[in-house]
């Protein structure tokens, strides 16, 4: 999602929110039912059902939410892919979506976990596809359930809080390497590193932009972000879920033509030159990068590494500090093949980065809305 602040100070100046109905207007833009799943997760009477009602909270690629999921005898449930839910410009080989997958085994997991039940996580039940394969029809989990009378992972508290910062951080307040060792401790099957350091810190914002730089102007890649966006409320709430543009002022925009799906897919327009000055303000106020890798990338390695990363996200959390994930240079498409390599080779990590994020201290930002949990039942 797009930071609402900058696209503010820069088209904001173009329409004013009171041209369609002011303070009422503004008032009125919350996309509740979209958010309503962060409000009561964890009530119903299945404990599966329960675990699944935190588990729809978990990060995912532009928050597609690609699972689905079926319920099976009386103590497991199997994770599936919605095929309809991937990014085939950006994410090829379904290796993000993997991850996000990964995320939501491992919210399944801690929230069942906080309900007395421990929950074995089988990766592909029924085989994996080869890694040049996309995700198909086969289970990508079973999750079995078992009575347990072990204490909740004290990283489930931080569930309602944890979100992707999309914001400028605090240039003035750097992160301390220390703050970071917690978050270090979180990943369990995978590798975790960081850097706090200036010039360390310079060099990776330069390589982020260059990325991102090639997604925009790449058009099929950035189409399929274009394609993905829900602006304003209506939008919002009928699909709960890829890139979501709301508030008032971006709705006002929208409607007198200024931030348009067909703007924002134009390069000469200004609302992509605003959109280019956005990341750019993000990319400069970074505070430092962490990355995650996995020694080969198997298809069961990148569900491991979606479980580490929800782990690492919910210490980030707990820590106060604002994180970003920044997919763009390890994305495996013809365009971005070179700045595969220099990420990889720039980042020094034995095997396969899986994901890499800015952090920093950033301000308060809302939930991103989700389907409700039924809506991911099979």
């Amino acid at each position: 999602m797009p930071s609402r602040r900058t696209f503010l100070a820069g088209l904001g100046g173009l329409v004013a929110a009171g041209a369609v109905g002011g303070t009422v207007f503004a008032f009125t833009r919350t996309p509740v039912a979209a958010l309503a799943p962060w409000a009561a997760p964890g009530t119903a009477d299945d404990p599966r059902v329960r675990a699944l009602e935190w588990a729809v909270l978990a990060p995912n690629p532009h928050n597609r939410q690609p699972w689905l999921v079926a319920l099976e005898n009386d103590d497991s449930a199997l994770i599936y892919c919605d095929l309809d839910r991937r990014l085939p410009m950006t994410d090829p080989f379904d290796r993000q979506i993997t991850i996000g997958l990964g995320c939501f085994a491992e919210l399944f997991a801690l929230a069942a976990g906080a309900d007395g039940f421990a929950v074995t996580v089988t990766p592909f039940p029924e085989g994996e596809p080869a890694n040049d394969w996309r995700l198909d029809e086969r289970p990508v989990a079973r999750l079995t359930l078992a009575r347990s009378g072990v204490a909740a992972d004290p990283l489930f508290a931080a569930v309602p809080d944890r979100r992707s910062n999309k914001e400028p951080y605090d240039p003035a307040r750097p992160v301390p390497a220390a703050a970071l060792q917690p978050v270090a401790a979180a990943a369990k099957q995978s590798d975790f590193a960081f850097t706090v350091d200036p010039e360390r810190t310079a060099v990776l914002r330069d390589l982020a932009q260059r990325a991102w730089d090639i997604e925009a102007i790449t058009p099929r890649t950035h189409q399929e972000s274009v394609d993905l966006m829900r602006i304003g409320k209506s939008e919002i709430e009928a699909n709960p879920d890829g890139i979501d543009l709301g508030g008032a002022m971006l709705e006002t925009l929208n409607m007198v033509g200024v931030l348009t799906r067909e703007t924002l897919a134009d390069p000469e327009s200004e609302a992509f030159a605003q959109g280019k000055t956005m990341y750019r303000e993000l990319f400069d106020t970074t505070q430092g990068f962490i990355w995650q890798s996995t020694p080969g990338n198997s298809r069961a390695e990148q569900l491991v590494a979606g479980r580490d990363w929800l782990r690492i996200n919910l210490a980030l959390t707990l820590a106060g500090i604002s994180v970003q994930p920044l997919s763009q240079p390890l994305q495996e498409y013809p365009e971005m093949a070179a700045l595969y390599r220099e990420a990889h080779e720039t980042l020094g990590a034995d095997g396969t980065v899986q994901m890499l994020a800015r952090i920093g201290y950033g301000p308060d930002v809302p939930p991103s809305p989700r389907w409700p949990a039924r809506a991911k039942l099979m």
